[in-house]
């Protein structure tokens, strides 16, 4: 499969055709083929907040993933052993990951902000066999008693320490051979209810996101891309990982607390030519001045996980210089339908398919919807880029499947409109997960927790507008009997939260309400709730 160079969307669409690889081992074919090809070229630069630097080329990054898959098979991990990688904006992160893809091993990426009960699920969910983390979350594993290999930087009772390991085990590896149809990678995302669904991707799909690296991206072997993306989403895979580095991009990579300053001074000294970053970012860089920065190196902004303001493009790209393309993509499917530079962009508008993909609107009818008309938009099957499935939930993974024009479509789960033009435009989730700051947030797994706080009798809880964030969590909260609604209580309900799941979970508004609008079953209608947030009718309390 070669790039088609996008001089126009049309035509690079027109001639794109996918041409899938029978095996795929992203470790082998693309991190060592770079290592043969341009050896002493930097593919990672790593910094901190402290000021600390450290770079890899793409000799020493084969060199240090051949280690860590030694390491992992030592320890008695083999080919389809599901490892949870739990690591910061760090070098191991990526030395992990490829380690394990080497193996044939399937790397279950999560953030650093897990709680134990967290990962506690997902170890026993995943039955997974391994574990890279740091010291500081060892005791949030304390459940995973099947895991036959455990590393930590820094170490930890029971745990091999990551550094000496990799110190000790050799640099000469064979990466396993991996079908292009067998599992390559899982995430967990939260959906409306119940817990969190392991989505699982094929070795296809690692080397299919290497497409919107090409046409979204714009990436090539001269350059320098930064992705703030946390390292358990999937957005950091395509961005940091699997589409940088298959086009021989050079990667950033900052370990370090948001500071709009610091973000502006690390674009210059490091010749960022595309950077990514959230929509919540964004808005709060363009009321910085970058004054006193060279910011003559960026040539492209992109953005995915929330929706762009309009206002927010313009103002970034009177700043900056360069354009700000939005895009949109999921888990389940990652980068589908975007902006291009070679393509006019239509304010509010997420783009068009990406070449090699088709999206659709189907209507309440199950027909295609016309023209400006919402619905639930829908990618056409088969696409490489598309998971294998909810991993052990056959019926969900059905259910997300629909048939349309004598073919079979994979519902997203979103609502949209499309144009005349093909150019899609965002209306909202079909379901209740709520997007904040590009975290994907299931209502069940917070109201679950607020449900185990004694003050709390009934809870339901939906995503409210915010100008940072785009949504935050909202709780509304019947309280049992003998407990007041006041400002202490929200703050302890919050805490109790923070303590509970990952802290960017908690509900930043609380509202307390004597009762909650159900079905005639009893089930609550969220719905109702959310519509009455974003129409603006409802009151909270902050914290």
């Amino acid at each position: 499969m070669k790039r088609v160079p996008m001089t126009s969307y049309e035509a690079a669409r027109a001639a794109f055709a996918w041409e899938i690889p029978e095996s795929f081992n992203f470790g082998g074919d693309v991190v060592d083929a770079w290592a043969r090809a341009r050896p002493d070229q930097l593919a990672l630069v790593w910094s901190d907040e402290a000021g600390r630097e450290r770079r890899f080329t793409h000799a020493g990054m084969r060199a240090a993933s051949n280690r860590m898959a030694n390491a992992l098979v030592a320890a008695g991990i083999g080919k389809g052993d599901r490892v949870v990688v739990m690591l910061p904006r760090i070098p191991e992160w990526p030395i992990a990951m490829v380690g394990c893809l080497k193996v044939g091993a399937v790397p279950i990426p999560c953030i650093d902000m897990l709680t134990a009960r967290d990962i506690a699920y997902r170890l026993e969910n995943a039955g997974a066999r391994g574990a890279i983390t740091t010291a500081a979350n060892v005791d949030k594993f304390a459940a995973g008693g099947q895991l036959v290999a455990r590393f930590a930087l820094g170490g930890g009772a029971g745990w091999q320490e990551l550094d000496a390991a990799l110190a000790a085990a050799p640099e000469d590896f064979a990466p396993v051979r991996v079908g292009a149809e067998e599992p390559a990678i899982m995430y967990y995302t939260s959906g409306s209810t119940g817990h969190p669904k392991g989505v699982l991707h094929a070795s296809r799909a690692l080397f299919a996101w290497r497409v919107s690296a090409w046409y979204w991206l714009d990436l090539d072997a001269d350059d320098t891309v930064w992705c703030t993306a946390d390292t358990g989403w999937s957005k950091a895979g395509t961005s940091i990982l699997f589409g940088p580095w298959s086009c021989g991009a050079r990667v950033l990579l900052h370990d370090g607390r948001f500071d709009a300053r610091r973000r502006f001074e690390l674009l210059a000294r490091h010749r960022v030519t595309v950077f990514c970053a959230a929509a919540t970012e964004l808005r709060r860089l363009v009321r910085e001045d970058p004054g006193g920065f060279d910011l003559g190196a960026l040539r492209l902004t992109v953005s995915a996980g929330e929706s762009v303001n309009p206002g927010i493009v313009r103002r970034w790209t009177a700043l900056t210089g360069g354009p700000l393309l939005d895009g949109y993509g999921q888990t389940e499917t990652l980068m589908t339908v975007l902006n291009y530079r070679a393509m006019p962009v239509k304010p509010g508008s997420m783009g068009r398919a990406l070449p090699g993909t088709e999206v659709a609107v189907v209507g309440p009818d199950g027909a295609r919807a016309p023209a400006g008309q919402t619905g639930r938009l829908v990618v056409r099957l088969p696409n490489p880029q598309v998971m294998l499935g909810y991993w052990r939930e056959p019926e969900r993974t059905e259910a997300a499947r629909i048939g349309l024009e004598g073919g079979a479509w994979f519902v997203t789960g979103d609502l949209a409109s499309m144009d005349e033009e093909g150019y899609v435009f965002y209306q909202g989730r079909a379901d209740d997960v709520i997007n904040s700051a590009g975290y994907r947030i299931g209502p069940m797994e917070v109201e679950n927790v607020l449900m185990e706080h004694p003050a709390v009798a009934e809870c339901a809880v939906v995503g409210s507008p915010d100008a940072e964030r785009g949504e935050v969590v909202k709780a509304f909260v019947v309280l049992a009997p003998g407990h007041a609604p006041d400002d202490a209580l929200v703050k302890d309900l919050q805490d109790h939260a923070k303590r509970q799941t990952g802290p960017y979970k908690y509900p930043r508004r609380v509202a307390f309400v004597d009762d909650l609008p159900k079905t005639a079953s009893g089930k609550i209608r969220r719905n109702l709730l959310r519509e009455k947030e974003f129409s603006g009718k409802s009151t909270d309390r902050s914290g």
